[in-house]
Parts: structure tokens; sequence; C-alpha cells
């Protein structure tokens, strides 16, 4: 039992390992990017409108249908076939001949 546990423990500790070897390392040029213009913001304000805009009108041009009801399910006879012996060699069956 104490195997287990030494196991966990060091899946743990090579857990804890591997996170601070691949984490992101702060990036100090991100820290000071400079503000967005007023013409920029305008420019994405517009464009998130746009889209927006076009997804909505998207949403009404396809509108929902209904889905066709399925065919109904015609066995072949091969599987007609292949069920009765399988309910055959499971003792299941009760033939109609009988």
């Amino acid at each position: 039992m104490s195997l287990v546990f030494a196991a966990i423990l060091i899946l743990w500790l090579m857990i804890i390992l591997l996170s601070a070897l691949t984490a992101d390392k702060p990036n100090p040029a991100a820290d000071s990017a400079k503000p967005a213009s007023a013409s920029e913001s305008s420019f994405k304000a517009q464009a998130a409108a746009s889209a927006v805009a076009l997804a909505l009108a998207e949403q009404e041009l396809s509108g929902a249908h209904p889905l066709p009801d399925p065919p109904t399910a015609i066995v072949s006879a091969w599987q007609l076939g292949m069920r009765t012996s399988q309910r055959a060699e499971k003792g299941n069956f009760r033939g109609h001949w009988r």
C-alpha cells in the first residue's frame, strides 16, 4: 500500500515540476502596450456592429425547420435470419410454428 502512496507522491511532484518549468514567463513589453487610439477603437466598434448585423440577418434567413420523420425500419430477410439464429442460440426463441 505504501508503494501506491509513494507513486502518487512522485506523480504529484512531477506535475509541480513540469508546471513550474512550462509556465508562461511574464512579458514586460505587453504590460507597457500603448492604449488604442480613438479612430482604431471606432473602427473596431463598427466592425463588431457589422458582424452582429450580419449574424442576425443570417439567423433570420436560415429559420429553423422541423426535421422530417425517419423512414420506417425495414428489416431485410438476411437481418431477420441472423436475429432469429442469435435468439435461438441464446435459448430465448419461441417460434411461431410450434
